[in-house]
């Protein structure tokens, strides 16, 4: 089995800091240098390291969606036509905007695939006007989800 060697190129300190900032992004490098015993301009090069690593790829804003009016999260397994088309589907999805992730998958789907839409309308509008229309695309069935219990990181620090 081949290892991901990025991981070979960092250490228990870098995941340290890697896990604060999972935690609570919204730290200071210099309270980040206080946990874990480094000086904040420390914490700054490790950062860059991990960024030019590929392993840190941005940062996000997470917001509540409902109280922004977007109610419903739906979960899609797409059928395609051949599982060669996928990455013709996928160009297209990235194209909806309601469409916030998708994965290549093994199993009855060729992808799954998460949408946000205001309510059941604009959910119907988005599988019928946007969705169906890819070329590609077998088939859809649709899972609404009724609550979303966890959503974490990956344990890094033990």
């Amino acid at each position: 089995m081949e290892r991901n060697l990025e991981i070979d190129k960092i250490d228990a300190t870098d995941l340290k800091i890697l896990a604060l900032l999972l935690e609570d992004a919204h730290l200071a490098y210099t309270e980040i240098g206080k946990r874990v015993h480094v000086s904040g301009g420390t914490v700054h090069v490790r950062m860059k390291k991990l960024e030019q690593l590929g392993i840190v790829k941005g940062a996000q804003l997470l917001v509540d969606q409902t109280k922004l009016g977007w109610d419903i999260s739906a979960f899609l397994g797409i059928y395609l036509d051949k599982s060669s088309l996928y990455e013709e589907v996928a160009i297209e999805l990235e194209r909806i905007p309601e469409v916030v992730n998708i994965h290549y998958t093994t199993g009855i789907y060729s992808i799954f695939a998460k949408i946000v839409c205001r309510d059941t309308e604009h959910l119907r509008q988005v599988l019928h006007d946007k969705i169906q229309k890819v070329g590609g695309i077998q088939r859809t069935e649709t899972f609404i989800s009724l609550e979303e219990r966890i959503a974490r990181p990956i344990p890094l620090a033990e």
